[in-house]
């Protein structure tokens, strides 16, 4: 028998909330969840694989109308035409990922460049302090 979750149990085991579980399964990015005779969903581990996917589409910047369009393409079936649409769905997403990292790492070199110099220039000012504090007589005055 397959374990299922509460959606209690599979907000918890995703970190999304209730409300976006719902959501997700009302604009259709998730398959209508199986319910009991009660009408309270039950999480299935393939839905919650799913929802890891989608999880992960969405912190790399995927529009939510793009991953409707993938789920849309998933619920097709493995046919040719719609594992070729996902495919390149994937890959062009995989080259715009790609571009931001790129991005983030020309910006990550520039702020490590910056650190670098102002190590540089916090040793030289204190260096610098350090000079002027021992060659003066009322340190009091400099502050001035």
């Amino acid at each position: 028998m397959t374990t299922s979750l509460t959606i209690a149990q599979a907000a918890q085991a995703t970190g999304l909330s209730v409300h976006t579980l719902r959501y997700y399964e009302r604009i259709g990015l998730l398959d209508p969840v199986e319910r009991r005779e009660n009408h309270h969903r039950r999480y299935t581990q393939e839905d919650l694989d799913w929802i890891a996917f989608l999880k992960k589409l969405k912190a790399t910047g995927l529009p939510v109308r793009a991953m409707l369009r993938y789920a849309e393409l998933r619920r097709a079936g493995n046919t040719v035409e719609s594992v070729s649409q996902r495919k390149a769905l994937l890959q062009a997403h995989t080259l715009c990922v790609q571009h931001t990292l790129a991005e983030l790492q020309e910006n990550l070199a520039v702020l490590q460049y910056k650190l670098v110099l102002y190590e540089a220039l916090e040793q030289q000012a204190s260096a610098a302090g350090r000079d002027t504090a021992a060659s003066t007589s009322h340190p009091e005055r400099m502050a001035s």
